[in-house]
């Protein structure tokens, strides 16, 4: 929003700059525009910086077995967490605000003895998290409550006035012109934006409304949670749901990571670092079922990112409140050693997508609205009601993607319950379950894109061809996340059956990779071809490929039925019958031979017809090993 209302900005005042009368410091107020982006962009190094060094101290103290180091400190954290709510949110944050004079307190009061103030606070609920320690309240559920309340209002005083500020100047500017009487508009200057809002009544109501708006959004939104849930699965502390590959950045940074902390270490007192160990020992932490972290780290997170955001907003910096939350969220889940080597990459790879994500849409979000106003400036009403209708499709675009990617992240659901289950019969099963499942959605992908291959080629159709090209490409990407998933819940699975099942897991792995590359080496022969609109298949050819097809595709569909029903009582004879269909492909492929010895033949069409049976007669071997090796992985 900030680059979006910067970026317009820009236009337009570009637009004045060429009568001469201007310049562009009297136009635009770089001192404060540059201001408000470093703020945006030193926020994130800051709540990342923060949030490791405070979760540090802070499980350093607790440890993972919080609930034994309770008696002397607990009553300490939970006043200087209260504090710090109550000091920034309710006397930092209602400065200047008509409340305190309703209530008879006057502004110079609190800025007089903020100190008293403070340290009153302080003692107050000091004494009180040690009351409520005595009655057995739990401190951190008191915490967490007051820091998602923290977090609220932070999100309330930042985020509610970037929603509904932009739609209030707009509002203002217009009624500014038309009070004005002035004709021209884009002669007319507005100045009124310098001030305070002068709206009829004040903007109070707006922001009821637009606070009702934000809210219900939250509730409802599928994106809202979609971002709360990428947040927490890099965050969580145990094997999270890798959304994310590896990545050459990320692997260099954790391997300097890992020599600079070689290197530190070796400098280290033993006793020190035996005591530290100590204080992470992750082994008898106390986790509840089905949650990311413990009570310890989120009552960290929220508290100082809702403090973290309440500064800035007290500084009138609009901040990206969410990416605040993220990257403390990150930070606290690195001190808590939630980044292990097993994950981090992932994870850091993660955190690199998503903030470098926010810089290349800021860098977007300018040039985007540079464009559109000036082309809104330069079309008038014809421009912007163009610009409107695109928006719409944008946005209805958007949505249907977002819908079909929630629909193919269904199976993702049985991993998490994976990696929380706790019994090694219930591991097994959710494993077994996710393997047939993933398996199967291989083979039905890869069913589709033999159709559309081998389709394409009888019919010299390049669009089945493209389509099965971008088919390909979404299989491999599939299959590569959820592979690395499934060898975490193998990871997890009772020692001895994991030696059992380790074979037969790896061999059908490395089984639907092979079929996947099987159709992408007959795929790229035969769309170069007919891209290049070189002769087609001969009748012939087809005749004899037509009923291959059909049996690989019969192929397809009973070993599909059998993974996803674990049903292989039929599997010795569909064994059976691939191999026959293999040795039919081997004789067809001897006579094809053949004929280009002794007649005149399109040597390039055989070549290409030649290379699809050998790969049809790989993807039957594929499958049939697949099948095997499903059957004894299941059984």
């Amino acid at each position: 929003m900030v680059f979006g209302l910067f970026g317009g900005s820009t236009a337009l005042a570009v637009s004045k700059l060429w009568s001469g009368t201007y310049t562009f410091g009297q136009l635009i107020h770089t001192e404060k525009a540059l201001q408000v982006i470093m703020a945006i962009f030193l926020s994130v190094a800051i709540a990342f910086v923060f949030g490791f060094i405070v979760m540090w101290l802070v499980r350093t103290i607790f440890t993972f077995e919080y609930k034994k180091h309770l008696r002397y400190s607990i009553a300490l954290y939970g006043g200087i967490g209260l504090t710090s709510i109550f000091y920034f949110l309710l006397v930092n944050g209602l400065k200047g605000s008509h409340l305190l004079s309703d209530l008879g307190i006057e502004q110079s009061f609190i800025n007089e003895h903020q100190l008293t103030i403070v340290g009153g606070a302080f003692v107050t609920f000091t004494i009180l998290m040690q009351i409520l320690h005595w009655c057995h309240v739990n401190i951190f559920r008191v915490v967490v409550i007051f820091g998602t309340f923290a977090l609220a209002m932070a999100f309330a005083g930042n985020d509610l006035v970037n929603f509904i500020g932009v739609p209030l100047a707009g509002l203002e500017s217009y009624v500014s012109f038309i009070n004005s009487g002035a004709t021209d508009p884009n002669t007319y200057l507005m100045f009124v934006l310098n001030g305070s809002s002068q709206l009829p009544g004040g903007p109070t109501f707006y922001l009821i409304a637009a606070g009702i708006i934000m809210t219900t959004a939250l509730f409802t939104s599928k994106k809202a949670h979609k971002v709360v849930e990428t947040a927490i699965n890099l965050s969580r502390q145990d094997e999270s749901d890798q959304v994310f590959s590896s990545s050459k950045l990320a692997r260099q940074t954790v391997r300097g990571a890992l020599n600079v902390t070689a290197t530190i270490t070796r400098v280290i007192p033993f006793g020190f670092k035996s005591w530290v160990g100590r204080r992470f020992n992750t082994e008898n932490a106390e986790v509840g079922d089905g949650v990311a972290f413990d009570l310890v780290r989120a009552s960290v997170n929220l508290v100082l990112a809702g403090l973290l955001i309440a500064v800035g907003t007290t500084l009138k910096l609009p901040l990206s409140t969410t990416y605040v939350a993220f990257m403390v969220a990150m930070g606290s889940s690195l001190a808590d050693r939630a980044w292990g080597r097993e994950s981090a990459v992932y994870r850091i790879t993660g955190v690199i997508s998503v903030v470098g994500g926010w810089f290349i849409t800021a860098g977007a979000a300018f040039l985007i609205s540079f464009l559109i106003a000036t082309l809104n400036h330069i079309g008038g009403i014809f421009a912007m009601i163009a610009v409107i209708g695109i928006v719409i499709l944008v946005v209805w675009n958007n949505n249907r993607s977002f819908k079909k990617k929630k629909e193919e992240e269904k199976i993702d659901i049985v991993f998490r319950q994976l990696v929380q289950a706790k019994d090694k019969h219930e591991v097994w099963t959710l494993l077994s379950e996710h393997v047939a499942t993933t398996q199967v959605e291989v083979l039905t992908a890869a069913r589709s894109s033999f159709k559309n291959i081998t389709n394409g080629l009888m019919h010299d159709n390049i669009r089945l061809l493209r389509g099965a090209t971008s088919d390909i490409a979404d299989t491999k990407a599939f299959w590569k996340r959820y592979r690395s998933k499934e060898i975490v819940g193998m990871r997890r699975l009772d020692y001895l059956q994991a030696v059992e099942k380790n074979t037969w897991f790896h061999l059908g792995a490395n089984n639907c990779s092979q079929i996947i590359y099987s159709l992408r080496r007959m795929l790229d022969p035969i769309s170069e071809h007919v891209d290049n609109n070189f002769n087609p298949m001969p009748a012939e050819y087809i005749s004899q490929f037509t009923p291959v097809c059909k049996e690989v595709d019969t192929l397809f569909e009973v070993t599909i039925n059998m993974i996803s029903t674990k049903d292989f009582s039929t599997s010795d004879e569909v064994l059976v019958n691939a191999n026959a269909l293999k040795s039919r492909i081997s004789e067809m492929r001897h006579a094809m031979m053949e004929v280009m010895r002794h007649k005149d033949s399109n040597i390039r069409v055989a070549m290409l017809y030649l290379s699809t049976l050998q790969e049809t007669q790989e993807l039957i071997s594929d499958i049939r090993h697949l099948l095997r090796a499903a059957k004894r992985f299941q059984n």
